[in-house]
């Protein structure tokens, strides 16, 4: 076997790994970065950048669809898949060759092959060995699936689902978290008709209750079917379609079943367990700094219990690098990194819902206000429905923000900032918030919190 001798060794280069081995450079360290697929990981050609283009798609359908409602003379005709295609691809190229100049030019080693970590500070790919001083496993995370459940034929991922040559007709989605959801707005703005079955109580089972309250409701008016709190039995298929038997004995056809049961840990195979790191049902388990239990070994993203979000992971991966360096970071922890789904409408969130905020100062000093996006004049411009949600201590910081509307993913960078910085309502509401946007509700939420509602009826 050949060795190379290197600061540091990055084993998986989606988005917390190349995070780390960028940040790394930067700060000096000499980095040899495996990867056995592409640069960028599953969040730039499987996951995050796909879809969102496909959602942007489906934003587009609507508006062309909805013309007229506001004098343009416009029409839907359908969807060129092709087109769509290539629209998506070439996003994901032209990010995929801006990555891969970004890491030539820090001089970072991209190794292309399946790494195995062999402990105590080694990653073999093939026949060649990767030493560092320090070591970042950063392997991602794949499509679950249920036991029994194969995927196979019009049994499909997210992953063959982002590259489907045609649009159905129909289509059963099996989960109604973020990647269910998403693909079910996406679909209903092409035409398919979309049924959700999900086995928790609601829609977006990881938000407030209230913000799945009002998604549930914009699905019902976008004639998205949905079925909550029963559990999948069974798909059999054949060449016209999918028949999925649900526990309750009802039973669904469509032209193909999406399962979107969420992401495990891409572990199994990449020699953590030999190797004496500490699991827990495929995941790595760290410390709040993110060291595992081996000295000079480090874990990020979805592979780490916890939030599964390209953010998280790009951030983490930035925090570890700077942690081997010695600047001593600050630990972010999951529940102030904000959440964003981007179905229609979004749904966006930081901090602590409600519910948890009541357990945690108990119930008599926690109070929230929910302004509705219905006084907001650019909400009503975009012909949207939905609210922001303000959670705080009596007399006290800001500690959750929950939002539901179109395009209101983008307004989560102010929502960071607010909890994440402990301010209270009383500090927000003299900021001035430009007219007409979005934002403004925004601000007219914190200024109801600190004691002066304006655009609110009584």
């Amino acid at each position: 076997m050949t060795d190379t001798n290197v600061d540091l060794v990055v084993l998986g280069g989606g988005s917390g790994g190349y995070a780390a081995a960028l940040r790394a450079a930067e700060l000096g360290m000499s980095v040899a970065l495996i990867e056995k697929e592409k640069l960028g990981g599953t969040c730039l050609h499987w996951g995050c950048v796909p879809a969102k283009t496909l959602l942007h798609a489906a934003e587009v359908a609507d508006e062309a669809r909805e013309g007229a409602s506001i004098g343009v003379k416009s029409t839907f005709d359908g969807i060129d898949v092709p087109a769509l295609l290539k629209y998506k691809d070439g996003i994901i190229n032209r990010l995929y060759k801006g990555l891969q100049g970004l890491v030539k030019s820090r001089k970072i080693q991209l190794v292309e092959g399946e790494g195995k970590f062999v402990g105590p500070n080694t990653v073999v790919v093939g026949g060649d060995r990767y030493i560092g001083k320090d070591v970042i496993l950063a392997t991602g995370s794949f499509s679950r699936t249920l036991p029994g459940l194969t995927i196979e034929g019009r049994v499909i991922t997210s992953t063959q689902a982002l590259s489907l040559e045609w649009v159905p007709e129909t289509a059963i989605v099996l989960g109604g978290g973020v990647i269910g959801v998403e693909f079910a707005s996406t679909w209903a703005s092409f035409g398919t008709n979309v049924t959700i079955v999900e086995a928790l109580p609601t829609l977006v089972p990881l938000e407030d209750p209230w913000a799945a309250k009002l998604v549930e409701r914009a699905f019902r008016k976008r004639k998205i079917n949905f079925k909550t709190g029963v559990r999948f039995k069974s798909v059999t298929q054949d060449d016209s379609g999918v028949t999925v038997l649900l526990e309750d004995g009802t039973e669904l056809k469509a032209d193909l079943l999406l399962v979107a049961v969420g992401r495990g840990p891409y572990t199994a195979g990449c020699g953590y367990e030999e190797a004496g790191i500490t699991m827990d049902r495929g995941f790595v388990i760290t410390d709040e700094r993110l060291h595992t239990n081996l000295p000079h070994v480090y874990a990020v993203g979805d592979i780490v219990p916890g939030l599964q979000l390209a953010h998280r992971g790009f951030q983490q991966g930035i925090f570890v690098a700077e942690e081997i360096a010695g600047l001593n970071p600050v630990v972010i922890p999951d529940e102030k990194i904000p959440k964003i789904t981007y179905c229609d409408p979004n749904v966006a969130s930081v901090g602590a819902t409600e519910a948890v905020a009541q357990e945690r100062y108990g119930k008599d000093n926690v109070e929230s206000y929910v302004y509705d996006l219905g006084g907001n004049g650019k909400s009503q411009i975009l012909k949207t429905a939905g609210g922001i949600k303000v959670v705080r201590v009596k007399d006290g910081p800001v500690v959750g923000v929950h939002m539901v509307g179109a395009r209101i993913g983008e307004l989560i960078g102010e929502a960071q900032l607010v909890v994440g910085w402990e301010a209270h309502p009383e500090d927000v509401a003299p900021m001035v918030h430009g007219h007409p946007s979005q934002y403004e509700a925004f601000g007219e939420a914190m200024l109801a919190m600190a004691g002066k509602p304006l655009h609110v009826h009584d």
